[in-house]
């Protein structure tokens, strides 16, 4: 228990990468043209979207959603990271850290359930393409996202008040260049316990059911695809599966790691490129799969 003469931290520290003056600068180019890219290409995808007529479909309605909540996640990031690899003291306040956890948490849980939502409406697309355009339709489209954001901000909601609940008393010092749940858990002097199992249970039960939906989903596509005849089907309908499969693999096997990983093993420096993959780099490479492996989406470009 943490004693009554405990001073609450009111402000964190960010390790970052690295303290070497040269280093900083290289990796605060190299994220910033990241974050660059991220930000014009989702933009790019959102408006695409919306005024390509022919981009107004269920799949490219959740390819939007999923541009925005990159542009979201990247951005509660980035910006605090690009300025501490400029300034001397690496420093969040309090305030500003449970607000970095609460709308990444939201907006990372969004995108599991998105990709989720991907993945079941190709399987209709795919394996039932007669009843696709009544099982799909916009309203069922629109109850899906919200769905997803709704479950989103529950895991937000719930991983802030699992942060609230904890005292830091003693090192105030976050071994990573944002505000997370697991490091902040790690560094807590109250008791963990509630919020190692709000934690394990959010990852559970939303996680993992997203991933499964996506495992599921995919087995009776592959098999689909397998079972037809011409060569030049197979590839149509395996073009339209192997950018989602790309992303689902860069995010969920970084996020599992992450947050699944036994809580013994705290090989941060490593943990912190894994950070890097799921936090900067998926959110810049999502736009770039769709646009360069998407026949439709290349047309309306070329538009």
């Amino acid at each position: 228990m943490v004693g009554s003469n405990c001073t609450q931290a009111t402000e964190f520290s960010l390790t970052g990468f690295t303290q070497d003056p040269a280093t900083q600068v290289t990796l605060f180019l190299m994220f910033l043209l990241v974050y660059l890219f991220t930000i014009l290409g989702n933009l790019g995808m959102i408006v695409l979207i919306r005024g390509s007529p022919q981009l107004h479909s269920p799949m490219y309605y959740f390819l939007g959603n999923l541009a925005f909540v990159d542009l979201c996640s990247s951005t509660v990031i980035t910006p605090k990271m690009l300025v501490d690899f400029m300034s001397e003291r690496k420093g969040i306040a309090y305030a500003g850290c449970v607000a970095q956890v609460f709308i990444f948490d939201l907006f990372g849980m969004t995108e599991g359930c998105l990709l989720a939502m991907m993945a079941y409406d190709r399987y209709v697309a795919i394996c039932h393409p007669l009843v696709y355009p009544i099982i799909m339709s916009p309203k069922c489209c629109f109850q899906l996202v919200t769905g997803s954001y709704l479950v989103g901000l529950t895991n937000g909601m719930g991983q802030t008040i699992s942060m609230c609940n904890l005292s830091f008393c003693g090192s105030s010092t976050v071994d990573l260049f944002f505000c997370d749940i697991s490091p902040l858990i790690a560094l807590a002097t109250s008791d963990t316990t509630l919020s190692h199992i709000i934690l394990r249970t959010s990852a559970f039960l939303f996680g993992v059911s997203s991933s499964l939906i996506v495992l599921v989903s995919y087995v009776p596509i592959i098999s689909t695809i397998l079972s037809i005849s011409s060569a030049k089907g197979k590839h149509k309908a395996f073009s339209t599966c192997a950018s989602h499969l790309t992303t689902v693999s860069i995010f969920y096997g970084t996020s599992f790691f992450m947050y699944l990983k036994p809580s013994s093993d705290s090989s941060r420096g490593g943990d912190k490129w894994v950070a890097v993959l799921y936090t900067l780099v998926t959110p810049m490479l999502n736009p770039l799969i769709y646009s360069l492996r998407n026949k439709e989406v290349k047309e309306a470009l070329k538009r």
